[in-house]
């Protein structure tokens, strides 16, 4: 058995906040596929209705304005990296609504279907860490910018590993900034009663592994599920790992 890259050591480490998608759970292949839909979708239509040339969202366009971030703030970047500004609207608004909420909502109506049709499913690897780390006495917490953090969860069967958890729905309760702000880390940590000194983020994402890094984490993990190691060390990775079946827990 090969040594492992990260090692978190008992003595040095109080809690282990997760991010959700692609860290925990498999479904940030489903978001992806949920936000090339809408985007698609809409471009092409949007080109019929005005002239514009239509350009497909790509892999690339959901690294750099989508991933990791509150879903209206993914429509908004990724909009105005096509020059297109629209309403911001209102949660409210129906998926039909050409508003930035409307077209959020619509994305979360294909991501729901998704869910319901195949479920979700989790990565074991970080599973297995998160029993080595509980057994350990290390606190696990859970973030997620998702307002269906609860639904994912309950069905992948997992919710009950996690002591406290910060999602979409409580960041907008309590007026919390998304990534790459490190406020859903933070409020993470506090309700574990641990400070950030003595705690780890892991996340999969360049928004979050930047929030990490803002928040001032004794140490930030990036979890590589698609070649984007060298933009998780770049924007605040301590390490990165494939999966986290290369950690380790030392009591």
């Amino acid at each position: 058995m090969s040594e492992p890259k990260v090692v978190i050591r008992a003595q040095d480490i109080d809690a282990v906040v997760f991010d959700m998608d692609g860290v925990v759970t498999q479904t940030a292949s489903l978001h992806g596929a949920a936000w090339t839909q809408l985007f698609n979708a809409y471009f092409e239509e949007r080109g019929r209705r005005t002239g514009e040339r239509f350009e497909p969202f790509t892999e690339a366009d959901y690294l750099r304005y989508v991933d990791g971030k509150p879903r209206y703030d993914g429509v908004r970047d990724t909009l105005a990296s096509r020059g297109i500004e629209l309403p911001w609207g209102d949660p409210g608004d129906p998926p039909g609504a050409e508003t930035v909420c409307g077209l959020g909502n619509r994305k979360n109506v294909h991501f729901v279907a998704a869910i319901e049709e195949r479920g979700a499913q989790v990565f074991e690897g970080t599973i297995e860490f998160i029993r080595e780390l509980t057994a350990a006495g290390i606190r696990v917490a859970i973030i997620s910018a998702s307002k269906n953090a609860t639904m994912i969860l309950e069905s992948a069967g997992v919710r009950d590993l996690f002591e406290t958890q910060v999602d979409g729905v409580v960041a907008a309760e309590m007026g919390l900034p998304g990534k790459p702000d490190p406020a859903v880390f933070l409020e993470a940590a506090r309700r574990l009663g641990v400070g950030p000194e003595r705690a780890v983020v892991v996340e999969d994402a360049v928004a979050g592994v930047k929030a990490g890094r803002a928040g001032g984490f004794a140490l930030v993990i990036g979890i590589d599920r698609g070649g984007n190691a060298e933009g998780l060390a770049a924007n605040g990775a301590d390490v990165v790992v494939n999966d986290l079946a290369e950690a380790a827990v030392a009591r």
